[in-house]
């Protein structure tokens, strides 16, 4: 990956910006519109049990459209961070430590238990 968060931000505000579109661009509808957009991501997997849409991904048409949603989410999940100030990273950081104590390896290894049940 070429860019960093940073500049990819820095692009996509400028787009949004040269449009004139942060008006629509509230934290309520960021927040309702990446929903909306996962909901298409999930769409791609209604009806297919695991093993078939595992093999989708081989397909070229498939995989055309899991890109674009799956970038249709993270655009609006990088929207919604700038809008509130929020450091996407950094926070992603924290919740992969916060994750790494409610899940310690010698307890959650191999299963799929919520923490409180470890």
């Amino acid at each position: 990956m070429s860019d960093s968060i940073l500049e990819l931000t820095a692009r996509l505000t400028k787009f949004r910006d040269d449009r004139d579109w942060r008006q629509f661009h509230s934290l309520k509808d960021l927040i309702q519109s990446v929903s909306i957009e996962s909901g298409e991501l999930l769409e791609l997997t209604q009806w297919k049990d695991t093993q078939a849409v595992e093999d989708a991904t081989l397909d070229p048409d498939f995989r055309t459209r899991l890109s674009e949603e799956v970038a249709d989410v993270f655009i609006y999940l990088l929207l919604i961070s700038e809008r509130a100030g929020i450091d996407i990273i950094e926070e992603a950081h924290r919740k992969i430590d916060k994750n790494d104590a409610k899940y310690p390896v010698d307890k959650a290894k191999g299963n799929a238990k919520k923490y409180t049940e470890l």
